[in-house]
C-alpha cells in the first residue's frame, strides 16, 4: 500500500484523542469520515450544497471494511452471529478504535483496531487501515486488512466494501453485459452481477452516487425501510456491497480500491468507463 508521505502540516493522533468529523473538500466533492467511530466514511456529497448522499444510522452502515469467518459462539441481538471485525463498531453502539490518524490538504489516513459486530470485543487481529485522495468528483479510497489471527474456515463472501445510502436514492442502475439494467431492491438481501464493475444508486431525475470496485463484479444489495425516515441519520437506506468470495486465514492480506462519484447517470457512466480503461492499461 502506498502510504501518504508525513508532512510537517499533517495531523497526527492517538485513538484516545480522536472524536468528530473530519473533511477532505476540493471545491468539487466533499468527504467526511467520523473519528469517533473508527474513521469510516459517513459523509459524501457536493461542495456547494452539503448534501450528504450517504446513510451513518448506526456503527455498521459506513462506506466501511467488514469482514466475515466462522461462526463464533456470538449473538447479533440474539442472533447467532459468525466472527465479524467491522470498522466502526459493534451492532450495539461499542466503537471501535483508531490507532492513527493523519490529515494532509488533499489526503486522509486511518489505521483503526475494529470491533466484532455482534460481541463487541476488540479484534487486534485484524488491523485496518485507509487513505482517502479527491480529484474532481471522485474520491478514491484505498482500504488494507492485515489479518494474523486464526484461519477462519471456509470461504465467505465479503464486502469490497460496505455502502449505505440515502433512502431518497431508491434506483439501482449497472451494466450486465453490454445491457444497462435498472432495479428498485427489496428487504432482504439480493444478487447481482455488473459486468463493468460499478453499480449507482439514483433518484428519479437519474442523480445521485456511484460506487465502483474494479476487478469486482458481482454484488449484494437492498433497501431496508425502517421506520420510513430517509436522509443521513434515517433508519431507511439503500444498500450495495461488491462482493469477492474469500477466507480469513492467518497472515493474509487484503487490500483493494474503490471509487465514489456523484452526478448524472451520464456523468457517473463516462467518469467510471474513463478509471477503467486508465486501470486496465
Amino acid at each position: 500500500m502506498s502510504r501518504v508521505k508525513m508532512i510537517a502540516c499533517c495531523l497526527i493522533v492517538s485513538g484516545s484523542a480522536i472524536a468528530g468529523w473530519e473533511y477532505l473538500d476540493n471545491g468539487v466533492v466533499r468527504i467526511g469520515v467520523d473519528r469517533s467511530r473508527g474513521a469510516c466514511i459517513g459523509w459524501f456529497g457536493q461542495s456547494t450544497t452539503k448534501r450528504n448522499l450517504l446513510n451513518h444510522w448506526d456503527e455498521g452502515r459506513f462506506v466501511q471494511q467488514s469482514y466475515y469467518g466462522a461462526p463464533d459462539g456470538s449473538k447479533w441481538n440474539k442472533k447467532g452471529w459468525v466472527y465479524n471485525p467491522v470498522q466502526g463498531g459493534s451492532w450495539d453502539g461499542k466503537r471501535s478504535k483508531v490507532l492513527k490518524f493523519n490529515k494532509t490538504d488533499d489526503s486522509l489516513y486511518a489505521k483503526i483496531e475494529p470491533l466484532s459486530w455482534s460481541g463487541g470485543q476488540a479484534c487486534p487481529e485484524a488491523i485496518m487501515e485507509q487513505t482517502i485522495m479527491l480529484t474532481g468528483r471522485v474520491a478514491r479510497i484505498r482500504f488494507k486488512m492485515t489479518y494474523t489471527g486464526e484461519d477462519q474456515g471456509k470461504p465467505k463472501h465479503q464486502e469490497m466494501p460496505a455502502v449505505f445510502v440515502d433512502y431518497a436514492l431508491d434506483q439501482l442502475v449497472y451494466y450486465e453485459g453490454a445491457e444497462l439494467k435498472r432495479r428498485v431492491p427489496g428487504w432482504p438481501n439480493e444478487r447481482g452481477k455488473s459486468s463493468r464493475h460499478w453499480m449507482a444508486w439514483l433518484n428519479d431525475t437519474d442523480w445521485g452516487i456511484g460506487i465502483y470496485t474494479p476487478g469486482t463484479t458481482e454484488f449484494t444489495c437492498y433497501r431496508h425501510h425502517g421506520d420510513g425516515t430517509a436522509g443521513e441519520n434515517g433508519s431507511a437506506c439503500s444498500y450495495i456491497a461488491p462482493v469477492r468470495t474469500f477466507a480469513l486465514k492467518k497472515g493474509v492480506m487484503v487490500e483493494y480500491d474503490v471509487y465514489l462519484t456523484l452526478g448524472s447517470l451520464d456523468e457517473i457512466r463516462t467518469c467510471f468507463s474513463w478509471l477503467r480503461t486508465k486501470n486496465e492499461k
